[in-house]
C-alpha cells in the first residue's frame, strides 16, 4: 500500500471532509522552501506550511540545535522545576518583545496560547473582586479551535456545532481604510454596555479571514480607548509573529503596547509545537498571593520543553541575522512588485502586501464560500503546477519561507496570474 492508502485507512486531518475531499499528498523530504511527495513531484511550499517555517525545511541550524539539545535533557517537568533553554529563552524575548512584557508562559500551540491570555483576563479581574465575563473581539476573527480560542473566532462554520456553550463575546468590527471610526465607536459602545475584561486581536492583518489588513494608527487608537477604561489587550500574535510583517511583531509597528501577546508557529521555525504567552508585570501580580486559589491553575504535560525551547533559540538567532532580515526586505520588494503589476488585472478586486504577506482578491459573480467552487478550482490548479497554496474562498495569499529563492518567487507569482485565466 502507498502512503496515501495508509493515510485513508488510519487518519483523520484537520479541517476536512473526508467524504469529499481529495486524497492527501504524502510528502516525503523536504529542503528550503521545497516539498517533495512519494512520487518525487517537486512543490513550492509558498505558505511555509502554514506560516510555521520561516527558515524552510530541514533547516540544519535548528536541526543541530535540537540534536545537540536532545543529547543534554530532552525533557523535565517543568511543575516546581526550571532548566537553562526555558530562562534563555525568557531573556531573548525581552530582548525583542515590547518593553511592557515581563512575564512568560509557555504551553503548546498557538490555540492554547490564546487560551491561556483569555483565562488570565477573566480570572485577573476575578483575583481582584471584580466579575467581569465579556471578552470583545473583530468580526471574522480567528484565534484557534480550543472552547475560548474558538469562542472569541468569528468564522462562523468552525464554531456552529458548539454555539450556546461559549464564554460571552462581543464583536466589533475590524478598522479598515475608511471604517475607522465605525470600529472606534462600536468599541466604546460594547465597553459601556457590557462587563468587559478583555479585547482580543490579531494584530494588522487578519489571516484565516483572507489577510484582511488595516492601519497601525487604528489599532493604536483601539488599544488607548481600552486602556482608558481598564480593559485588558490581548494582541495574537500566532501568525504575525517574528518578521512576517516586516518587523519582529506586528505589534512593533503600533504605539500603544498591549497587556499581553500570544506566540507560536514560527517559534520554534517550524521544527517542534511549542506556544508562549507574555503579560505585563501588572498582570502577573494580581496572580501573586498568599492565597494559593489566585494562581493560574493551567498547565502542559510539555511545558517549557527543553527541546522546543532550543529550536526557538535558534530560530531567534537565525532572525536576527543580516542576512535573514535582508531576506524580509526581498521578498516584500518581490510582492510590491508583483503587486504593481497584477492589481490592474481584469480579474483582480484588490490587492495588498504587508512584509512577506500578499493577498489578491479575485472578482466573483456570485457569493464564494470558504471552501467553496473557486476556491476548490485554484487549489487543484496550484497543486497540478508544484505550488502549495492554500485560497481562501476567492482569495489567494502568498506566505512563504523567507529562503525562498527569487526564481521560486517568480514561478509562484506566474502560477498565481496564470490561474487567473481558468476563473
Amino acid at each position: 500500500m502507498t502512503l496515501t492508502e495508509k493515510d485513508s485507512q488510519y487518519l483523520w486531518h484537520p479541517y476536512t471532509q473526508h467524504k469529499t475531499a481529495q486524497t492527501p499528498i504524502a510528502i516525503t523530504k523536504g529542503e528550503g522552501a521545497l516539498l517533495w511527495d512519494e512520487n518525487s513531484k517537486e512543490y513550492i511550499d509558498a505558505i511555509a506550511s502554514w506560516w510555521v517555517n520561516p527558515f524552510g525545511h530541514s533547516n540544519r541550524f535548528i536541526a543541530d540545535a535540537v540534536y545537540k539539545q536532545l543529547t543534554t535533557l530532552e525533557h523535565v517537568l517543568f511543575g516546581g522545576f526550571t532548566h537553562e533553554p526555558a530562562v534563555k529563552v525568557a531573556e531573548k524575548l525581552m530582548e525583542i518583545l515590547p518593553a511592557n512584557q515581563q512575564k512568560i508562559f509557555f504551553s503548546d500551540n498557538g490555540s492554547t496560547s490564546v487560551e491561556v491570555a483569555i483565562k488570565v483576563a477573566l480570572q485577573y479581574f476575578f483575583n481582584k473582586g471584580e466579575k467581569r465575563t465579556t471578552i470583545i473581539a473583530f468580526e471574522n476573527a480567528f484565534h484557534g479551535d480550543t472552547f475560548a480560542a474558538m469562542a472569541a473566532s468569528g468564522i462562523s462554520f468552525y464554531t456552529q456545532a458548539f454555539q450556546g456553550m461559549f464564554i460571552d463575546v462581543v464583536r466589533i468590527p475590524v478598522p479598515v481604510k475608511g471604517e475607522e471610526q465605525a470600529s472606534f465607536d462600536a468599541l466604546k459602545k460594547v465597553i459601556q454596555q457590557y462587563n468587559c475584561a478583555g479585547f482580543i486581536f490579531e494584530p494588522l492583518v487578519q489571516g484565516a479571514a483572507g489577510m484582511v489588513m488595516y492601519e497601525a494608527e487604528a489599532l493604536n487608537e483601539l488599544i488607548q480607548i481600552c486602556a482608558a477604561n481598564n480593559v485588558l489587550t490581548i494582541a495574537d500574535e500566532v501568525m504575525t509573529g517574528f518578521g512576517k510583517t516586516g518587523k519582529t511583531f506586528a505589534m512593533d509597528y503600533v504605539e500603544q503596547k498591549p497587556d499581553m501577546m500570544c506566540l507560536s508557529k514560527a517559534l520554534t521555525g517550524g521544527t517542534i509545537p511549542m506556544a508562549i504567552t507574555t503579560f505585563t508585570q501588572e498582570i502577573f501580580e494580581a496572580f501573586y498571593d498568599d492565597d494559593i486559589n489566585k494562581a493560574l491553575f493551567h498547565g502542559h504535560t510539555f511545558t517549557a520543553n527543553p527541546t522546543g525551547c532550543a529550536a526557538a533559540l535558534a530560530s531567534f538567532e537565525l532572525l536576527q541575522t543580516p542576512e535573514m532580515q535582508a531576506n524580509l526586505v526581498r521578498v516584500n520588494a518581490s510582492h510590491l512588485a508583483f503587486q504593481e503589476h497584477i492589481k490592474n488585472h481584469s480579474k483582480v478586486t484588490t490587492t495588498r502586501v504587508l512584509g512577506t504577506i500578499f493577498a489578491l482578491e479575485i472578482k466573483k459573480e456570485n457569493e464564494e464560500s470558504y471552501y467553496g467552487t473557486m476556491r476548490t478550482k485554484l487549489y487543484n490548479f496550484f497543486i497540478e503546477n508544484g505550488i502549495i497554496l492554500r485560497p481562501v474562498g476567492n482569495i489567494v495569499y502568498i506566505l512563504p519561507p523567507y529562503i525562498i529563492t527569487d526564481e521560486q518567487l517568480q514561478k509562484v507569482y506566474e502560477v498565481v496570474e496564470n490561474a487567473l485565466e481558468i476563473i
